[in-house]
């Protein structure tokens, strides 16, 4: 079985003192900003790459969130095992400019961002982020 790793980040941004989650959609699902690593890179280098090739976005990573979720999945009728590495970054503003790789993008609220991601993954890793977001707020750690 070929294994692949992936870097990405939950993406938010303030609005109202609330976060609000970015989701790209393309070509099956909603999901957030990820993508393979390339040789030589670190995780980071990997997420700001990616974010930015997605999104046209310089995102920022807010320190102490790295989760890691691992899967399987078949492509050409090849098993490949994925590891994805997914961190919190918040967004310069709510200015999209999507890749080809995605067809659609939308900011939501916390409630409808997860009703909208079909993985039980997704959805663990975003609760997390949020849970991770509203802690920092709490702290003073993001304005």
């Amino acid at each position: 079985m070929r294994s692949e790793k992936s870097c990405g980040a939950i993406v938010f941004r303030l609005e109202e003192g609330k976060p609000i989650y970015l989701l790209l959609f393309g070509p099956t699902y909603w999901g957030f900003v990820k993508g393979l690593s390339e040789k030589g890179e670190s995780e980071e280098e990997t997420t700001l790459r990616e974010a930015e090739e997605e999104t046209g976005m310089k995102i920022k990573l807010i320190h102490g969130f790295k989760e890691r979720i691992e899967y399987t999945y078949r492509f050409d009728g090849e098993h490949i095992k994925k590891e994805v590495i997914f961190f919190v970054a918040e967004a310069p503003s709510a200015d999209v400019k999507l890749s080809q790789e995605h067809e659609e993008f939308k900011w939501l609220e916390f409630d409808e961002a997860y009703m909208l991601t079909k993985y039980k993954n997704q959805k663990e890793i975003l609760k997390k982020a949020h849970e991770f977001i509203l802690k920092a707020l709490q702290q003073k750690r993001l304005a």
